[in-house]
C-alpha cells in the first residue's frame, strides 16, 4: 500500500476554503454561539493552513479589524470561543527581543496540535 504525498502548498488553480461539518455545526457549543464569536472563528481557521495549528497569530487590533468591530468587543469574543473549547491559546502576547509586541499564538481543538490528536473539547461543552 502506498502513502500519498501531502503537498506543502496548493496547487495552481485550486480555491482555498474553510471547511465546517454538519457535526461541527450540530454541536451544543456551536449553537449557543453568538454570530460576532462565529465570525471570529471563520477568521481564525482561515488562518489554519492544515500544518500550522498552534503557530498561527491573530492580534485583537487584527480581529478586530477584520470582524469590523471595536477593538475593545473582540475580547470577549475570544474569551466565549475558548470558554466553550473551540480554541487553545499557545503562546501568551510578548514583546520580542528587539521590544515589539508579539500577538497570541492560538490552536484550533478540533484538529491535531504538534502531531497530538485533536481534543475536541467543544463536543464536551454543555450549556449550565
Amino acid at each position: 500500500m502506498t502513502r500519498r504525498k501531502t503537498y506543502k502548498y496548493p496547487k495552481k488553480g485550486s480555491v482555498q476554503h474553510v471547511r465546517l461539518d454538519h457535526w461541527f455545526l450540530d454541536s451544543d457549543a456551536w449553537r449557543s454561539l453568538s454570530p460576532a464569536p462565529r465570525a471570529l472563528y471563520i477568521e481564525l481557521k482561515k488562518l489554519y493552513n492544515g500544518h500550522n495549528n498552534g503557530e498561527f497569530f491573530l492580534s485583537h487590533r487584527e480581529g478586530a479589524r477584520l470582524l469590523n468591530v471595536h477593538r475593545n468587543s473582540i475580547g470577549g469574543y475570544f474569551q466565549e470561543l475558548i470558554e466553550r473549547g473551540f480554541i487553545k491559546q499557545t503562546q501568551m502576547p510578548h514583546l520580542g527581543p528587539s521590544g515589539i509586541g508579539r500577538s497570541s499564538k492560538w490552536a484550533l481543538t478540533e484538529a491535531k496540535i504538534n502531531e497530538k490528536p485533536a481534543t475536541k473539547e467543544f463536543m464536551r461543552w454543555r450549556k449550565k
